[in-house]
């Protein structure tokens, strides 16, 4: 290439001045993106992870996404224990693999601070001694820059600690990342309180068994409270028999009532106003009061009496609340003000004869040591009603033969009481039906949503199966339904919007069904539909995507608005199906295929889908075979120096060929490594092969020295400084000369984690260790690795060099960084040179150091231990 690029004419001050600023633009979005997925990641935080070593780990990382946690532990103890575990320590000062201290020498310093007092803790560099001296805290190790700490609780009582620590003067923490703590400190509980899933179960039946027995003292109360109201039956037994009397004045019946009444409440005063045939007035034919002696008729006015018969309904008022009725004009002042000066407390009320108010009765109290209550109120409610009848039947023996209407009160009366004797038994034996039913609908519905729980969903869906096993015809499928960022919104709204979110929910997705469909709730953010007897799949396909959109517009919770979402897994019922599991567990892993397509969709389960999962986890158990049998295909490449032609050093790798399916991707193998955990496991597998392969050179002469071998090592490996400590041991007894081993790391796996591998890194470095950044340009951070790491070499990622040919583009980044690299010490390598005019270009923009199919292709590890001389170009 002839034509000149900027890059190139960069001088050393320009690129220095460049340098922070790309530094800065990167980190902004490299930060904006870890915003994001941890806001993601801890909401699935707690139940995505099944082992707790991994919880810490995880919770480490997202920490560190938001402030330097390079030095972070967790400390658990539980009250009157004799040890303060360490589940997780990373401390770049002590590297030992604590696991418990003795309480007694560990509760006077700042772990134990907060471990006692339940509080967090924010010490400084300028604040240390005054806030030790305070808080009585004894400094135990190295005294930290900086330091937060925040308690772990349950509920109300602290069972641990957690602490991150600066022994650096450039990293300082503010209050966000307090909060940050605070915020997160809880999903180590929540995930530690897993373990413990079988008591919680175990509390909740004794609770369950506790409100039942509650339920059941509440009926025996009310049993007693009925058999109280059966003792008032002879009070209106003589209530019937004097208004049924044909001897006797209206007079002596009305003081006769007084009597009766009196023997069931407090009524020293006693009075019955009646309204008058032309509703203006009211007339009181029976008055009994300590103060006033007689009472005239008068005009409706507000006056108490006429307050019940506007009610229409008993009314108890006293001096606290008469005040606020005259406020309401509903009493006039005088009767208020008369009210408080005699501390009154009155009862009034209604008089209903065939539904129609004739007149109110009320008993009143003087002075503050007789007040009514509630009970009272409800008796003379209760009794007013026996009273109203017998006033009236009293008033028409009066005016109709007497005879015949005794004979009809009786008759009357007798009917009533059978009547009520019939209604308590009646309403006896509905409450104990009731309390039935209620047992069985609670035993078959989510107390939350009230929807079907999977017990009832389970026996409708198993008569669907069958009933499509003997009916072909009959169309029937399931939905499984999974909600988007319910963690996000129960954790950071709290759990009753949770619960409140969820009953939106389910009403939004029973507003999209038809009424013999049946919607249940199996747990958690998890919904399940039976769509029964549709015609056409497309209707199964017009209900998925109406719950899709209805479930997209946003809830409003406390004045914020919140989106969520849903991914739906579809299964139809077909001849075949056995059980209502099978269906649940195929609408599931159509359900996960449709949050793997993006979110926000369905997809229709199909037999390859489960082909598939057994595929996958086939793949796994022979991918643990082939490790532990060490059956990999393990081949060397040649990294050489265009100038001298010499070997720089030669980079190991393995590769899977599987017995059925062939080779295996490097991204697939690596993949599935990842998903069964055996990432370091393979790492070591790699060092020992080529700790192998050097101590093969090292018997073939002293030449030995120039010979190296480079590994990719995983960022799992780098995570603890106990499996740094241990490679780094390894090669010491296997008396390998560290500077003959060249570490890989993988640019994109240390966007991850990059501020925890840093120590990691320098103490590889210190060792002795030749480093190397691989893939560089394949992820977001490229720059501030080459700033801040001590990598020896830095690989381009092979996409730049296969178009550098044809990109420009590309062409001068391949310059810039040379530029870059003769000012931050590190030498650039070109990967995967496929073929001459690619080495052509690589030469012209300046590269010495390359890789490739077209300098060496791969050698087999048998063919280098079957050589007798070391290896050449």
């Amino acid at each position: 290439m002839t034509e000149d690029f900027n890059a190139g004419q960069l001088t050393v001050e320009e690129l220095r001045e460049l340098i922070p600023q790309l530094q800065q633009l990167t980190e902004k979005y490299k930060r904006s993106e870890h915003i994001q997925r941890a806001l993601f990641d801890i909401s699935e935080l707690a139940g995505s992870i099944s082992e707790l070593s991994r919880l810490y780990v995880a919770i480490h990382e997202i920490i560190g996404q938001f402030m330097n946690a390079q030095n972070f532990f967790v400390a658990l103890y539980e009250k009157d224990d004799e040890f303060v575990e360490f589940p997780y320590f990373v401390d770049q000062f002590d590297e030992s693999v604590i696991k418990q201290i003795p309480a007694k020498d560990l509760l006077g310093g700042i772990a134990g601070y907060i471990l006692k007092s339940g509080q967090h803790l924010v010490l400084t560099e300028e604040n240390f001694e005054k806030e030790s001296k305070e808080r009585n805290i004894k400094a135990i190790g190295k005294t930290p820059v900086d330091l937060i700490g925040v308690p772990l609780k349950r509920g109300n009582r602290v069972i641990g600690a957690m602490v991150v620590q600066s022994y650096d003067k450039a990293v300082r923490y503010v209050k966000d990342e307090l909060d940050l703590l605070l915020f997160v400190s809880q999903h180590i509980v929540n995930a530690l309180d897993r373990v413990k899933s079988r008591e919680l179960t175990e509390q909740t039946i004794r609770e369950r068994t506790k409100q039942l027995r509650e339920i059941n003292d509440e009926l025996q109360e009310e049993i007693l409270e009925r058999q109280k109201v059966e003792s008032l039956q002879q009070a209106l037994f003589e209530i019937s028999e004097i208004a049924a009397s044909v001897e006797g004045e209206m007079s002596d019946f009305y003081a006769s009532l007084h009597d009766i009444l009196a023997r069931l409440l407090s009524a020293p005063n006693c009075y019955v106003a009646i309204i008058d045939e032309k509703q203006s007035s009211l007339e009181f034919p029976y008055y009994s009061d300590e103060i006033d002696d007689v009472v005239n008729s008068r005009p409706l006015s507000n006056g108490l009496t006429e307050f019940v018969l506007r009610s229409g309904k008993a009314e108890l008022i006293d001096p606290d609340r008469v005040n606020d009725l005259a406020a309401q004009n509903e009493l006039d002042q005088k009767t208020a003000d008369n009210m408080i000066k005699h501390t009154n407390s009155w009862i009034g009320s209604p008089l209903y004869v065939d539904g129609v108010i004739s007149g109110v009765i009320a008993v009143q109290t003087y002075g503050k040591d007789s007040k009514y209550t509630l009970k009272d109120l409800e008796l003379l409610k209760f009794v007013s009603h026996h009273i109203a009848v017998a006033i009236e039947r009293k008033r028409a023996a009066e005016s109709i033969q007497k005879y015949n209407m005794q004979l009809s009160r009786k008759v009357r009366e007798r009917t009533d009481e059978l009547h009520q004797t019939n209604l308590y038994l009646k309403k006896q034996i509905e409450e104990r039906k009731d309390i039935e039913l209620k047992l069985i609908h609670d035993a078959h519905h989510d107390a939350l949503t009230n929807l079907p729980n999977r017990v009832m969903f389970n026996s409708r869906l198993e008569l669907a199966v069958a009933n499509k096993n003997r009916y072909p015809e009959h169309q029937f499928a399931v939905l499984f339904i999974d909600l988007d960022r319910f963690k996000q919104i129960n954790d950071s709204l709290g759990h009753h919007a949770g619960d409140m979110f969820l009953v939106e929910v389910a009403k939004r997705i029973s507003k999209c069904i038809r009424a013999h469909d049946l919607l249940a709730r199996l747990g958690g953010d998890e919904f399940v539909i039976l769509l029964d007897s549709f015609d056409d799949f497309n209707d199964v396909e017009e209900v998925a995507n109406r719950i899709i959109q209805t479930l997209a517009i946003p809830f409003q919770f406390d004045n914020k608005e919140m989106y969520s979402g849903a991914s739906i897994g579809i299964a139809n019922i077909e001849q075949g199906y056995k059980t209502a599991d099978e269906l649940i567990r195929d609408a599931d892993a159509a359900m996960y295929q449709a949050k793997a397509l993006g979110r926000g969709r369905f997809v229709l389960f199909d037999t390859s889908m489960r082909q598939k999962l057994l595929e996958e986890l086939e793949l796994e158990n022979e991918f643990r075979k082939t490790l532990n049998n060490q059956h990999f295909d393990s081949q060397i490449q040649a990294v050489v120096n265009f100038q001298t032609n010499r070997i720089l050093y030669h980079e190991f790798f393995v590769r899977w060929i599987h017995p059925t399916i062939g080779k295996i991707k490097r991204e697939q193998f690596w993949k599935v490594a990842q998903s069964s955990g055996l990432t370091v496991e393979i790492d070591n597998f790699m060092l020992e092969q080529a700790i192998k392969v050097l101590q093969h050179w090292r018997t073939l002469g002293e030449s030995e020295a120039t010979q190296k071998i480079a590994i990719n090592l995983s960022i799992s490996h780098l995570s603890q400084s106990r499996l740094v400590n241990q490679i780094i041991e390894r090669v010491k007894s296997a008396q390998i000369d560290p500077s003959n081993l060249v570490f890989e790391f993988d640019e994109n796996e240390l966007n991850h984690r990059s501020q925890f591998m840093l120590p990691a890194i320098k103490k590889l470095k210190r060792s002795g260790v030749i480093l190397v950044l691989d893939n560089f340009g394949s992820g977001l951070a490229s720059l501030s690795y080459l700033y801040s790491y001590p990598f020896d070499y830095v690989k381009i990622d092979h996409k730049f060099v296969k178009s550098i040919t044809r990109s420009k583009r590309n062409y001068n980044l391949i310059r810039s960084v040379l530029a870059i690299s003769s000012q931050l010490s590190f030498k650039l390598i070109a990967e995967g040179i496929e073929n001459e005019d690619q080495y052509n270009a690589l030469v012209e923009a300046g590269c010495t150091l390359g890789q490739g199919h077209y300098i060496q292709s791969p050698i087999s590890m048998t063919a280098i231990l079957a050589q007798d001389s070391l290896p050449t170009r």
